[in-house]
């Protein structure tokens, strides 16, 4: 009897064995992934080139001198950006889990991936609305005749000059055909919103809605299927810029809009300024401090080799930024050769200068002028639709993680519908008022706190030894001493330094130089404190969970890896633990 019930034992040790081992399995079977690894590197392709290069790159540039931007631009780049986008890779892949799930590493700090869900609801707020800009133009391709290549008198003053016409009079106060139909029929801009921002434009109302239920269905099946869509807008763009970019270089005073990009400013390189605008730039472009490159590499394969996609990306991102910045100088050279101005005066600043250059140089195509502009849009239309998809994806896998019993396609319809209610504040005439506003304290400030705090917690708090060997064992991979200079003193040092400059002596945005009414900035300091307020409450739920009898045992606890850190699968966690336990000896 004794040895029945000890071979009974053993048996039911093995069945629980089983057991959970077949849960963990079904576990990691509910979690999609990638239905090839070149899929994930399409996406993150496509997410970080997007508008960030082709629409907000150049406007930055232009705002910022230039040339005077790029060498600052190109430091940020080396030595912040591309370490950062490595370091979230990492992190996600490793742990296979969401932007929020990852800070079980150190769950004092998981109040930052809510945080980056707030910066990632401020950007996609406004994203829409450049979309339904998009789909807008895109719409009226198809016409005989663009119609912002010529004056329309119920759009157009008396010094409306045809963008279109290589020849033409004009005088100081000459502005474009495209200008004038981008800021006075298409977005009826208001030039004050102390009365208010008025109520949103039907026709941008109705294209914004058309994007909206557009990626839905390109979200609704999950990475399976935005994966698939990834092919076509990663690749796409690249054929519609060179061709605009052959167009712009042909036109007379182009080499002068290229050179002003190009040529440096090296007084401007103590501007504290420019290197925020630089910084905040990279993150936009690369989409580092979101939480999107740390959700979509979450579905990797554990031996996905993230540190080639890495380089791949970043190079592809800038040189996709250096293309679209060409291109725009070179069209605005143009313009200034043509209305007899400065590049720096030659159009109005702020996100609106994308939508005013390109459709300039669209209508001096001499033949099928609408084909290209068609092809551009759509261009357009394929990088948001890229873009886009990166960031719901961050926030389904939130919601996901907290509701697990809710379908994915619904929780994608949730984004969507409150992503498009939000979106019609941005098509009111005072929208891109509201819109500087917030891609200044949602899209870019908070994204920069947001990734200090992720560095010094996984260089300092983490321990960069510990994260080092994690990527060891993960891609068979050693780190030089570039990533430790990167990681453990360039990327923490510069941060704070601007940052408290910044803070010193803040530039608020602006529309034309016009300061925004003290209310909305007020609003703007509500949405940071929003997302910071979030930080410093998940570190305090945190501290209430953590284990320990004594309020210093939490404290030590809640900057210590819970249990479950780890890699997700059970022969990779097996290997992990063991080889943490040899090294702590």
């Amino acid at each position: 009897m004794p040895t029945l019930e000890v071979d009974l034992a053993e048996a039911a040790e093995e069945l629980v064995a089983k057991s959970e081992e077949s849960e963990e399995e079904e576990e990691e079977e509910e979690r999609q992934q990638w239905s090839h690894p070149f899929e994930f590197l399409l996406s993150c392709i496509a997410m970080s080139v997007g508008l960030g290069n082709v629409w907000r790159f150049p406007t930055t540039a232009f705002e910022n001198g230039g040339g005077a931007f790029l060498v600052p631009y190109f430091i940020v780049l080396i030595f912040i950006g591309k370490p950062v986008y490595f370091l979230e890779l990492a992190l996600g892949q490793f742990s296979s889990a969401d932007n929020v799930g990852v800070w079980d590493m150190v769950p004092a700090s998981k109040g930052i991936g809510y945080g980056q869900m707030i910066a990632t609801c401020s950007v996609m707020s406004y994203y829409g609305s450049i979309m339904a800009l998009t789909v807008f133009y895109l719409f009226l391709s198809f016409n005989t005749v663009l119609p912002w290549s010529v004056c329309d008198a119920t759009w157009a003053d008396d010094n409306c000059v045809d963008a279109a016409k290589t020849n033409y009079s004009f005088n100081n106060e000459s502005h474009s055909s495209s200008e004038q139909f981008y800021y006075n029929f298409v977005l009826h801009m208001k030039e004050d919103i102390s009365d208010g921002i008025g109520v949103p434009d039907w026709r941008l109302a109705l294209c914004l809605l058309f994007f909206w239920t557009l990626l839905f269905l390109t979200l609704a099946w999950g990475v399976k299927s935005s994966g698939k869509v990834a092919y076509f807008t990663a690749l796409f763009p690249y054929v519609v810029m060179f061709t605009l970019l052959v167009r712009g270089a042909s036109l007379p005073g182009a080499v002068d809009g290229m050179l002003y990009f190009i040529t440096p400013h090296w007084q401007r390189l103590f501007d504290p300024h420019v290197w925020f605008a630089a910084v905040t730039q990279a993150f936009f472009s690369l989409n580092v401090g979101f939480g999107s490159l740390t959700s979509l590499a979450s579905y990797n394969s554990f031996s996905q080799n993230i540190y080639r996609d890495a380089w791949i990306i970043s190079l592809t991102d800038t040189l996709t930024s250096l293309l679209a910045g060409v291109t725009i100088f070179a069209i605005l050279g143009n313009l200034a050769h043509d209305l007899d101005t400065d590049i720096k005066d030659v159009v109005r600043g702020g996100g609106g200068l994308a939508f005013v250059s390109y459709p300039d140089a669209l209508a001096k195509f001499t033949w099928a002028p609408q084909l290209f502009a068609v092809l551009f849009f759509l261009m357009l239309l394929t990088l948001g639709v890229g873009s886009m998809s990166g960031m719901v994806c961050c926030i389904s896998a939130i919601i996901s993680s907290h509701m697990p019993a809710t379908k994915s396609v619904c929780v994608t319809l949730g984004i969507c519908v409150s992503g498009f209610f939000l979106g019609l504040v941005y098509v009111t005439p005072g929208g891109q008022w509201i819109l500087a506003l917030v891609d200044y304290f949602g899209g870019g400030f908070i994204a920069y706190v947001l990734v200090l705090q992720e560095v010094v917690t996984v260089a300092y708090i983490y321990g960069f030894d510990k994260f080092v060997k994690n990527i060891k064992f993960m891609l068979n991979k050693d780190l030089g001493l570039y990533w430790r200079f990167c990681w453990t003193f360039f990327v923490p040092a510069v941060l704070l330094v601007i940052f408290l400059y910044s803070m010193i002596y803040p530039e608020l945005p602006t529309i034309s130089g016009k300061p925004l009414p003290d209310l909305a900035y007020g609003f703007g300091w509500a949405l940071t404190s929003l997302a910071f307020g979030i930080v410093l409450a998940g570190f305090l739920h945190a501290l209430y969970q953590a284990p320990g009898d004594t309020l210093f045992e939490q404290l030590r606890n809640v900057f210590r890896p819970k249990e479950n850190w780890g890699p997700k699968r059970r022969s990779d966690r097996s290997q992990w633990n063991k080889l943490m336990e040899t090294t702590s000896r």
